[in-house]
Order: C-alpha cells, then sequence, then structure tokens
C-alpha cells in the first residue's frame, strides 16, 4: 500500500514554502517530456508515485543543488538537509504508515534516488545509507521493543544511521569477515572492524554484523556503546557529499536486547536488504545519466564550432544519442525491476541484473558528457566533473560487477533442467 501520510507531508511541504518551484532553466524539461516513449505507468504507477516525484524534483533543485558543491568540496554530509529529508516523510519511506513511516514502495524508492541523484549523489548515498541500509535493514528485523527504542528517532532525522558490514580483509565474500561477538551475562561482546562504512562518522547507530560461534549475527550498536569508535573521516574519490569512516569494536559490550532476531540469522536480514538496495544504486546511476544527457543538449545548443551549434555535428550526436539511449534502457530495467521486489518476494536474479547493467551507466554518460562539454566539462564550474567523480562508486558498492555476473551465472544455471 502506498502511504497517504507522505502524500499528505509532500502537499503541506509543498504549501509551506520548503520546497521550492522549479526554475525556468530547463532542468526538467526533459525528465518531462521523454516519459511518454514509455508507459508512464512504468515511472509513476499511481498518483502518488507522481506526486512523490514532483515533490522529490522540486526539493532537489531547491534545496539539494544548492548546497552539492559545497559539500563536495567540505567531503562530509550536510545532517541539517538529511532531517529535512525527514520532514518530508522520506527517511522511512518502506516502513508501513502504522510504524510511523509512508508505507510506499520499491517504485517509491527508485523514484526518490533517481530525482536526488540528479543533483548531488553523495548526499543521496548518505541517504541510501540511512533510508534503506539502516532504517529498512532495522524495520524488518527488529522486534516490537528495538522499534519502539529506535524507530521514530531514525524516521525523523533525530538520530542517523548507516550499516556496517564490509571489513578490511572481507568485501564481497561477506561470509569471510572475522568480526566476533560472544555472549557475556546480559551483553555481546563485539571485537573487530568494519571499514568504508558511509555515514560511519555522523551515525548515532549502526546495523552491524559480527559472527557468534562462526554464525553471522545481527547487532544495533550505538555511538555510545563502551568499547566502540570510529576513525577520522576517510578521504575519497567522488561521492563525497557523504563521508565514510572505519568502525571499531575494541571489547564493545552492547545489551542483548540489542541482538536483531536471532543467533545466526543475520544473512537473512543482509540478503533481503541487498535487493533493494541495488534497486536504489541502478536508479541512482540513472539520475546521474539522464542529468548529463539534459547538460549535453543544453550546451550542444549554445555552444558554436566552425559556424555552426555543435549539436549538428556527428561526433557530438553520438555521444547525447547514445547516452539517452543508454540512460533510456536502464531507466526501464531499473523501474520494471522494482514492481518485483518487495519485502515478502525475491528477485536476486532481477536485482543483480539490474545493478550489472545499470551501474555502468551513469559513469558512460558523464563521460560523454565531459567530452561534449571539452574542458567546460573538466572544470569545477559545471557539475559533470563532480557527476563523473560520483559515478564510479555504484560500480562497486552494494556489489562489485563482478560479483553481480558470478550471482547471474550461478542462479541462471540452476534455472536449467
Amino acid at each position: 500500500m502506498l502511504g497517504v501520510g507522505l502524500r499528505m507531508v509532500g502537499a503541506v511541504a509543498l504549501r509551506s514554502g520548503r520546497v521550492g518551484a522549479v526554475g525556468a532553466n530547463g532542468v526538467r524539461g526533459l525528465a518531462v517530456t521523454h516519459e511518454g516513449m514509455a508507459s508512464d505507468e512504468l515511472f509513476n504507477p499511481t498518483e502518488a508515485h507522481r506526486q512523490l516525484r514532483d515533490m522529490c524534483r522540486e526539493f532537489a533543485v531547491s534545496r539539494i543543488d544548492p548546497q552539492a558543491i559545497e559539500y563536495d568540496k567540505k567531503g562530509y554530509l550536510n545532517k541539517d538537509l538529511l532531517r529535512e529529508v525527514g520532514q518530508l516523510g522520506l527517511l522511512g519511506i518502506t516502513v508501513p504508515e502504522e510504524h510511523g513511516g509512508s508505507g510506499m514502495d520499491a517504485t517509491a524508492v527508485c523514484i526518490v534516488h533517481h530525482e536526488f541523484s540528479k543533483y548531488d549523489p553523495g548526499f543521496t548515498l548518505a541517504y541510501l545509507a540511512h533510508s534503506m541500509l539502516f532504517v529498512n535493514n532495522f524495520f524488518y528485523a527488529s522486534n516490537d521493543e528495538q522499534k519502539s527504542r529506535f524507530l521514530d528517532a531514525v524516521i525523523s532525522g533525530e538520530k542517523i544511521g548507516a550499516m556496517g558490514m564490509t571489513e578490511p580483509g572481507a568485501g564481497t565474500d561477506v561470509l569471510g569477515m572475522t568480526t566476533q561477538a560472544r555472549r557475556d551475562g546480559d551483553e555481546y561482546v563485539l571485537n573487530g572492524a568494519k571499514t568504508y562504512i558511509t555515514n560511519g562518522p555522523e551515525a548515532d547507530v549502526f546495523h552491524v554484523y559480527a559472527k557468534v560461534d562462526g554464525r553471522v549475527s545481527a547487532f544495533i550498536v550505538e555511538r555510545s556503546s563502551p568499547g566502540f569508535s570510529t576513525s577520522n573521516p576517510i578521504s575519497k574519490c567522488g561521492m563525497r557529499g557523504s563521508s565514510m569512516a572505519e568502525l571499531v569494536f575494541e571489547n564493545c559490550r552492547v545489551p542483548k536486547e540489542n541482538l536483531l532476531g536471532e543467533e545466526g540469522k543475520g544473512v537473512v536480514h543482509m540478503m533481503r536488504n541487498l535487493e533493494i538496495e541495488r534497486l536504489a544504486l541502478a536508479a541512482m546511476s540513472v539520475g546521474i545519466a539522464e542529468r548529463c544527457v539534459e547538460t549535453m543538449i543544453d550546451f550542444s545548443k549554445t555552444r558554436k564550432a566552425f559556424g555552426s551549434p555543435i549539436h549538428e555535428f556527428g561526433q557530438i550526436q553520438r555521444y547525447i544519442g547514445e547516452g539517452f539511449a543508454l540512460m533510456e534502457a536502464a531507466k526501464a530495467l531499473t523501474y520494471n525491476t522494482a514492481k518485483t521486489v518487495t519485502p515478502s518476494t525475491k528477485n536476486r536474479i532481477g536485482s543483480d541484473a539490474v545493478k550489472l547493467f545499470a551501474a555502468p551507466v551513469g559513469k558512460i554518460v558523464a563521460d560523454n558528457a565531459m567530452q561534449v562539454l571539452g574542458g567546460a566539462g573538466y572544470c569545477t564550474e559545471y557539475h559533470i566533473e563532480r557527476l563523473w567523480r560520483d559515478a564510479k562508486l555504484i560500480e562497486i558498492g552494494g556489489g562489485t560487477l563482478e560479483a553481480h555476473q558470478k550471482n547471474l551465472v550461478k542462479d541462471l544455471m540452476q534455472l536449467v533442467h
């Protein structure tokens, strides 16, 4: 069911002026006019989805875009802006309404990540880490008592969440993790480290995976937990509107009530959440590609060479035409796959396939845009070089391209009788 609550929040936001109108700079034109190429029911299957897209698009232009360059240079998360997103009802977008969320579906998740990522993929990555890797993951893994302690604060943005899975020696090989947890009376004691954790420097609560007697289990670790610390922020190439750090557990003590589910059931939580994470990342790549296509079109209309607008030259036409086609294909695959992903249904083949195909598209189209803009595209005056840097991470995070290839072949072989 789609959340009436989110629609009401969005309407209030628009009336109150928290979300500004889109300016007359053409940024909305392509996204609106080309949707007729495919059935609009794919991208906006209900009026609630359309209202959500309009709200996110306008918020992205009026609130996300103006701060993107500043926080890319600073290299950390705009926490106040994330809390504004909470006021729009988007931090608990997949949490049922009866638990304080917006009760929306995977298509809605794609809409938010698509529209936000056009203007600041780094900030969008922080939003993903909070809303998907923590809030969505926590909701479906937690019991009522745990929800009563943590859920309201992370849905509002009062507390920021993160998820700790990757380790210095275990990335794609998640089952090779070495972080350990052992029961000690009414507590668990954790030892080990996680790395490359988005929102690590800012988060108040962490969904952490550790092994209990060799079996992967999941825990909530609070920043105040004895024996827990985070490193200084890790400097990185792109996605600098979010920050990341190592998580360090040195005899870290958490109450037994912070065990999520049962001991040894952590992989179930992990695999369930990976599908919607991969969809969200694919939608981010679509957003990057769409902004780059819009930029190529606008630039090629006004930039002249040898007395003619550069869009009249075949080389430029190739970059724009192929970039648009790739973006449209990735968009259609992403939204079509989103229809099949729910909390109670699995589509690992679909989510692996969409991430494998869509992840490179943002990078390819950003590279096309840099060629079209030439020196201007390489300079920080334009947003292309930032989107180009940001796009690469999508080929790595949430599963590398190589991992998706391996998963797909394994699962497809099992379908052959």
